[in-house]
């Protein structure tokens, strides 16, 4: 087994876009669920909203490439509100069960024959990202450090990605260490009890709801322009528990938490995965017990595993305080 390029590999993962998209998205989950508890499970929504308002405006309506993300950003902000006006006022499996069916929706909308002649149906969109990709002021060539190897188009996504990255955690950073942040940590510990001190409660977890959907919606532009498509299966409900598992993995309502949590957890995948390959192609797992067709369900077996344990013996997560948000599995 070649063990240099199992790790390399998994070392490529934790830096490469996936990780970005992820972390994107579960800091603006953290924001909901880690800082002011809010149960949202639509934040897929969110970035099929921001994907397909910049891919519609460019592809569809040749317009420029800024329009596209200011329409993305707007269309992030409606949908906030639009979900949390009539449910923030009551209890919050509501809003859990309004944001999961939404992001259902939304996805379904952008995948119907109906509309197809604008988002291009169940095949997606292409042909937007030429306006990202043309201002790109990277050389031609092969770049990176070490055993990681990116091209010029490859290292200008993840530049960028990585700024919005640290630009995120900045904001969040601030934010939460301001009078609005305290309000939102004390709404997560008790809303009644802010309510008896004259803040209104609603309006602060709108607030919060925005934020954290405009966060949000950065990792949908990522997802656009790093595939250079969108696809409306590409955001799935599986995206949403993908980060929850994240931001709990990290650590919740800390800054970095969700960025660890992003590029341990696609690590471990890509680790997982070529080591199990490597042993079948080196016959250590004969045919019998592993088939080439299942190693994919079992590195999400063994991944699984492992944050079965994690919730069992740290349920705060990896960098988490027991003492501010412990999530108790037992």
């Amino acid at each position: 087994m070649d063990w240099f390029l199992i790790f390399s590999n998994a070392l490529a993962a934790a830096v490469g876009l996936e990780t970005v998209i992820f972390a994107l998205a579960a800091i603006g989950l953290n924001v909901h669920f880690g800082y002011t508890g809010l149960l949202n499970f639509g934040q897929a929504g969110f970035l099929a909203v921001a994907g397909y308002g910049l891919a519609i405006c460019v592809a569809t309506f040749q317009l420029p490439t800024l329009v596209g993300v200011a329409v993305g950003l707007l269309g992030a902000v409606v949908l906030a509100l639009l979900l949390g006006a009539p449910t923030l006022r009551l209890r919050a499996d509501y809003l859990a069960i309004v944001t999961i069916a939404a992001a259902e929706i939304v996805r379904l909308v952008f995948r119907s024959v109906t509309l197809s002649e604008y988002t291009g149906g169940s095949d997606g969109l292409g042909r937007f990202a030429e306006g990202f990709y043309s201002i790109n002021p990277i050389s031609p060539g092969s770049y990176g450090l070490g055993p990681l190897d990116f091209n010029e188009r490859q290292t200008w996504v993840l530049s960028v990605g990585w700024t919005l990255v640290g630009l995120s955690c900045l904001l969040v950073f601030l934010l939460m260490r301001s009078p609005w942040g305290r309000v939102l940590k004390a709404i997560r510990e008790d809303e009644d009890a802010v309510r008896s001190l004259g803040k209104n409660v609603y309006g602060y977890k709108l607030q919060s709801l925005v934020l954290g959907g405009v966060l949000g919606s950065l990792a949908g532009f990522m997802t656009a322009w790093g595939n250079a498509v969108v696809q409306p299966d590409n955001f799935s409900t599986e995206t949403t528990f993908y980060a929850y598992t994240i931001v709990i993995l990290g650590g919740a309502a800390r800054v970095f938490g969700p960025v660890v949590g992003a590029a341990i957890f696609w690590a471990l995948l890509s680790f997982t995965d070529n080591a199990l390959n490597q042993a079948k192609s080196a016959g250590y797992i004969p045919e019998a017990l592993l088939s080439t067709v299942q190693v994919g369900q079992v590195r999400l077996m063994l991944v699984g595993l492992g944050l079965m344990a994690l919730m069992i013996f740290r349920p705060q997560g990896l960098f988490g305080d027991r003492r501010e948000l412990a999530l108790d599995a037992r």
